[in-house]
């Protein structure tokens, strides 16, 4: 992960918490640890902490994460559920 945080378009944050109010889930790109994932998740919450945004995303397994913005690598949601 990059150490200072760089902010992402408002473009993408505010799809983000429009995904959140309206309960859609997502497909998700992002780097984990330099690791390439793709998941369907369940976004959560957009919030700001530590000099940066996160996004908290339930996975299918019931796991609860949070990610850095800026470690996302594209999004779009998906219509059903995969």
């Amino acid at each position: 992960m990059k150490e200072t945080y760089q902010p992402i378009p408002c473009i993408q944050h505010e799809r983000l918490e429009f995904s959140i109010l309206r309960r859609l889930h997502l497909e998700l790109e992002y780097l984990e640890n330099g690791v390439r994932k793709i998941e369907v998740v369940s976004p959560l919450d957009v919030n700001t902490r530590e000099a940066g945004e996160w996004l908290k995303f339930g996975r299918r397994n019931g796991k609860v994460v949070e990610i850095r913005l800026d470690t996302i690598l594209a999004f779009k949601e998906v219509f059903p559920l995969k």
